[in-house]
């Protein structure tokens, strides 16, 4: 098994919006491939923005969401990081917050879709790295293929409401602009149709099953 140096990224709104790349993100944390950090205005800007665009939803469900991940990650909200936001300068204002807690919390990363509004130049002032999602899970792939696929397979197992398939957990993830690990993870998909194409041609694991 290879071994890997602990690594703290801040997940940014825009990767905690997803429900599907929420959940692979605290996934692949719970089995300790890398520490979250998040912050409750972070928290905030996500769910507030999935309020607006998911009217079956309701604010208490979205506030139990967040209570449950800060209870299974108690150090990973971070706070106190408001004196560094001044010292900061992006395309968006509006997003120093995000670079003021990764500085709080020593983090090696943020993890966004949004690029572009982290420029390199200012963050490697910091000595913290931006990192797109489907970069950041094939950057954990490639160092602990075993692991990450273990935590996509207690991904989907958790899955009850609706319950899925790993075809279709894949293909969500891939609609997530996730194409990179979604490729990685094929092999899954594969072992699948032999599994299921096994099962209808054999009787003997019919009943087995």
């Amino acid at each position: 098994m290879n071994s890997m140096p602990n690594r703290v990224a801040v997940l940014d709104a825009c990767v905690l919006y997803p429900a599907p790349v929420r959940d692979f993100l605290l996934s692949i944390a719970d089995i300790g491939l890398y520490e979250p950090k998040w912050t409750s205005e972070i928290q905030d800007e996500w769910s507030r923005n999935l309020l607006v665009n998911r009217p079956d939803l309701n604010k208490n469900q979205l506030d139990m969401t967040i209570k449950a991940m800060n209870i299974a990650f108690p150090f990973a909200n971070v706070e106190n990081y408001s004196s560094f936001i001044s010292g900061i300068t992006l395309p968006d204002p509006n997003d120093r917050h995000v670079v003021a807690a990764a500085i709080q919390s020593k983090a090696d990363m943020i993890i966004t879709y949004n690029i572009k509004d982290f420029p390199t130049s200012v963050l490697e002032n910091y000595s913290i790295e931006i990192k797109h999602p489907d970069v950041f899970f094939t950057y954990l792939f490639d160092l602990q293929p075993e692991k990450v696929t273990e935590a996509f397979r207690k991904m989907v197992k958790r899955l009850k409401n609706p319950k899925k398939t790993i075809i279709e957990v894949l293909a969500t993830l891939e609609k997530s602009n996730l194409s990179e690990i979604t490729e990685k993870l094929k092999h899954l998909r594969q072992l699948c149709v032999v599994y299921y194409l096994a099962y209808y041609y054999d009787p003997v694991l019919q009943m087995a099953i």
